[in-house]
């Protein structure tokens, strides 16, 4: 078994480690790879959730992640209580347990075979990822699913904002949620983005090498899925400065912050 774990801990927060722990007392044998996304990026989460679960791996897998804001209501919490947990099931077999919150169901939304809520407490605990969630997604895992409740229809999450910073990887290079698709442009196209308020030329290129050295390069990326519909597949487009950063040129924006090509 190979379980995804996704959350907004911060990269070698020991919180990684302790519900690592949770999760293989249930499964000993299972392997846990761990991501870590920016605080309270719901985008981030449902980016990577369908970047790794809508795409080839272990036949065996679980998507676990936990990017939980509470920002589903504004008033003082009580017992810590949050966002519900919820369950999709992919057209691959893949199933993803977690938070429903924000944007993290909202690439899966359109491809999910199985959405439903779970039944386990809202509250209980600061770390509900620790100590309320793990025993679910295992039970969920070993197909045991009488935990599950409410159904969710797509129209109940939140479509994915377009021309968004979904990611920024360790290179620079600035994935958006901008479809390769929605342009119409020839290869080295002159545009021009804008990303907070940094403007920058760019070449629209269809592969991102295929610019000189130095050059800003709008290109469609390494990222994407198959197509809900069964069409072509789909893939985002990236911003990558050949020999630098892209992130580094448009002043390191945060993830969800808006794209706009203004020319």
């Amino acid at each position: 078994m190979f379980i995804s774990v996704i959350a907004d801990y911060g990269t070698g927060d020991p919180a990684f480690s302790e519900v690592t722990q949770r999760l293989l007392m249930a499964l000993p044998e299972a392997q846990v790879q761990l991501l870590s996304v920016p605080p309270f990026s719901t985008l981030a989460t449902g980016f990577w959730i369908a970047q790794l679960g809508l795409n080839p791996g272990p036949s065996q897998r679980l998507i676990y992640h936990n990017c939980a804001p509470r920002q589903d209501d504004p008033e003082a919490r009580r017992n810590n209580e949050g966002e519900g947990l919820s369950y999709a099931l992919l057209p691959n077999g893949v199933k993803v347990v977690g938070v429903n919150a924000g944007y993290t169901l909202s690439f899966i939304r359109q491809q999910a075979q199985v959405l439903q809520t779970v039944n386990v407490s809202r509250g209980g605990s600061q770390f509900r990822s620790r100590d309320v969630f793990p025993p679910a997604a295992v039970a969920i895992l070993q197909e045991d699913f009488a935990l599950l409740g409410d159904p969710l229809t797509p129209e109940q999450i939140p479509e994915v904002p377009m021309d968004r910073v979904a990611w920024v990887d360790g290179y620079g290079n600035i994935k958006t949620t901008i479809p390769a698709h929605t342009l119409d442009l020839k290869p080295e196209t002159k545009v021009v983005i804008r990303i907070g308020d940094i403007v920058s030329d760019a070449v629209y290129s269809d592969g991102s090498f295929k610019v000189p050295e130095g050059t800003l390069a709008f290109a469609p990326g390494s990222s994407g899925w198959p197509a809900a519909d069964g069409g072509e597949p789909l893939r985002w487009m990236e911003l990558f400065l050949r020999g630098g950063s892209a992130w580094e040129r448009f002043n390191r924006p945060r993830v969800n912050q808006r794209v706009a090509r203004i020319a």
